[in-house]
């Protein structure tokens, strides 16, 4: 199995918004059961008994909430975990935000840094999906880390549940010698409601889940095939002193490091996904047989709850959720979400979470 899990961590919570906010991003809220969305990402990750360590790369101003949530984690858990936790779990705070290929290979040099006797296998996973059960999900996992450790770049295709312009896609290619896994013909950008229903009538399509999977050496060695100007603005670290590691909240975190900060001054704004799995020749695929949500929009969101939040009145109503830090009683209105957080409403007819991001931005710029 995998040595380190690497969770992705940053983003703006501008789709959940005012529930969430580039102060407190979707990772941070909770669900029904009390755990966030980032608590439940490091359990996922623990679940996966890794040798080696779990990194949380957030940016800099979510760092005291990042180790918050971790440590009321290790509150609340059992020996085994809670050791787990204590010693092997780092969050490392980007100077600045600069998309995914970044975090990649700073975790990459980070892992080899302070293990260089290890081959590290690393699987990257996002903070802010639901995923479950977690049985499948490690079954999965053990199927990327065979693809892994054969010099492929390892995605996680997910079956399509309905027609989604929201997601980008996979299209399939040769099987492989590995069971549920295969190349990848071509990614496909999110597409058009046209384009969408194309794909999903073909049955060649996945959705792409924006998890990966690859050993360290392989990365670092695509990276300098494929983007050349990310891979030489980390180009310092192996011979750099190492980082200095502090500790907040009783989670152990990236102090500094100079080199890291110099990194990120030079590295461009790209994903891993545009910068690695879209010009390699080795990218391939396990089909996943775990559930999974991005949780992208408020339409999404009411699914994980099984009842609105506590002290809501519905009168006369139909199709309505409300989730809110205040009592609210909606009368005579149907198919409705209203959320109430940090002093913010909105109200939305149910259907239209595309025009959340677009209210979010207008409110922030009339603040």
């Amino acid at each position: 199995m995998f040595t380190d899990a690497v969770i992705l961590a940053g983003g703006f919570g501008e789709r959940l918004w005012p529930a969430s906010s580039p102060s407190y991003p979707k990772q941070f809220l909770s669900l029904e059961d009390g755990i966030s969305f980032l608590q439940a990402s490091v359990l996922r990750a623990v679940a996966l008994n890794l040798t080696g360590k779990i990194l949380i790369i957030t940016r800099k101003d979510l760092l005291d909430l990042a180790a918050e949530q971790c440590s009321l984690l290790i509150e609340g858990a059992t020996p085994e975990i809670k050791k787990k936790l204590q010693e092997d779990l780092y969050i490392i705070a980007e100077p600045k935000p600069k998309h995914t290929a970044a975090p990649g290979i700073l975790a990459c040099h980070f892992l080899e840094k302070t293990q260089p006797e290890v081959d590290h296998s690393i699987l990257i996973l996002t903070s802010d999906h639901v995923i479950g059960p977690t049985e499948s999900f490690v079954n999965d996992c053990k199927v990327a880390y065979e693809c892994a450790t054969q010099d492929n770049f390892v995605c996680f295709a997910i079956p399509p549940t309905e027609v989604s312009t929201g997601f980008g896609y996979i299209k399939t290619g040769d099987k492989l010698n590995i069971s549920n896994a295969f190349k990848i013909a071509e990614f496909k950008e999110k597409p058009n409601l046209e384009t969408a229903k194309k794909y999903i009538e073909s049955g060649n399509y996945w959705w792409n889940s924006g998890m990966f999977a690859f050993t360290s050496k392989f990365f670092i060695q695509e990276l300098k095939k494929c983007d050349i100007d990310v891979y030489n603005a980390f180009l310092s670290l192996p011979t750099s002193n190492p980082p200095k590691i502090g500790v907040c909240n009783g989670i152990k975190f990236v102090e500094s490091w100079q080199s890291m900060d110099e990194a990120y001054e030079k590295t461009p704004a790209i994903s891993m996904d545009n910068a690695v799995a879209e010009r390699t020749t080795c990218a391939c695929a396990v089909k996943a047989s775990f559930s999974w949500d991005d949780v992208g929009s408020w339409d999404a969101f009411e699914k994980l709850f099984a009842k609105n939040t506590d002290k809501t009145e519905l009168i006369n109503c139909e199709n309505c959720f409300v989730y809110s830090d205040i009592p609210v009683a909606i009368c005579g209105v149907d198919d409705l979400v209203v959320v109430i957080k940090n002093g913010k409403a909105l109200v939305m007819k149910k259907g239209s979470s595309s025009l959340v991001r677009e209210a979010a931005k207008r409110m922030k710029d009339s603040e």
